[in-house]
C-alpha cells in the first residue's frame, strides 16, 4: 500500500483545471496499479480552500474551528472529484475517518479532510498509523522544501534531506492555522515523527519525479525522516 498527500494545489491550481495533467496523473496510478501497487490518496483543499476561507473572514468573524471545516468541505470536494475520475478502479466512497481500515479489494482509496485542527497531511499520517505503512509520499506544487522562502529571499537554500526535530523547530513550527500553507503541517510533523516515518515531498505535476519516488529511484525532492 502507497500512501500519497495529493495536494489541492495539484488537483485545481489557482489558474485552473489541468485536464492534460490530469488525464496523465490518471494513467501514471493505473499504471502502477497493474502493476500490482495499490493506493490511498489523500486529497487537499490547496487554492480552493484559501478561497472559501478568505471570503468567509471578510463577511464575518469566523473561529478557526469553523475555518478548518470550511477547508475539511473543500477536501470533500476535492476528493469526490478524484474518486470519480478513477471510476471502478477506486472504492465507492470517499473515505473520512483515517483511523478506520477499509476493507476492499478496489486498488484505489480517495479519502479527505476528517477533523479541524490539522490538514490533510495529518489524515496521510494517521492513514500511515492504521495501515502498518512507514512511506508516504506527498506532491505539492513545490520542488523541494526550503531553508526560507524561496520567493521572499534569493539566498534560499533548497533541502534533500532533514530530520524531523530540525524540520519542526526551523521549517514548521509547533503551530497550526486554518489554510496553512506548509510543505508538511506541523501536526503531521509532530505525529510523523512519533511514529518515525520517512515522507516524501517533491513537485507533483513532474510525473518523471512522481515515477521514481514511486519506483523507489532517486528524485528531484526533499526526504524527511
Amino acid at each position: 500500500m502507497k500512501i500519497i498527500s495529493v495536494g489541492g494545489s495539484i488537483v485545481i491550481p489557482k489558474t485552473g483545471f489541468d485536464i492534460k495533467f490530469l488525464k496523465k496523473f490518471r494513467k501514471l496510478i493505473l499504471n502502477e496499479v497493474k502493476n500490482g501497487n495499490k493506493f490511498i490518496l489523500t486529497i487537499g483543499g490547496g487554492a480552493t480552500c484559501r478561497a472559501y476561507q478568505d471570503v468567509a473572514k471578510k463577511v464575518t468573524k469566523l473561529s478557526d474551528r469553523d475555518l478548518d471545516w470550511v477547508g475539511i468541505h473543500s477536501t470533500i470536494l476535492n476528493a469526490n472529484f478524484v474518486r470519480i475520475l478513477f471510476g471502478e478502479h477506486a472504492y465507492k466512497e470517499v473515505v473520512r475517518d483515517p483511523s478506520k481500515k477499509i476493507k476492499t479489494n478496489k486498488p484505489v482509496i480517495i479519502t479527505a479532510g476528517w477533523q479541524p485542527g490539522h490538514s490533510t497531511d495529518t489524515d496521510a499520517v494517521l492513514l500511515a498509523k492504521t495501515y502498518g505503512v512507514k512511506d508516504i509520499i506527498n506532491l505539492s506544487n513545490i520542488e523541494y522544501v526550503y531553508d526560507k522562502d524561496p520567493n521572499k529571499y534569493k539566498n534560499a537554500k533548497k533541502i534533500e534531506q532533514i530530520c524531523w526535530s530540525d524540520f519542526r523547530e526551523n521549517i514548521v513550527g509547533n503551530t497550526w492555522n486554518p489554510g496553512k500553507s506548509a510543505p508538511f503541517d506541523p501536526i503531521a510533523s509532530r505525529e510523523a515523527e512519533k511514529l518515525g516515518l520517512r515522507v516524501s515531498i517533491l513537485d507533483g505535476t513532474n510525473l518523471k519525479e512522481v515515477k521514481n519516488v514511486l519506483g523507489g529511484k532517486n528524485f528531484h525532492g526533499t526526504v524527511i525522516y
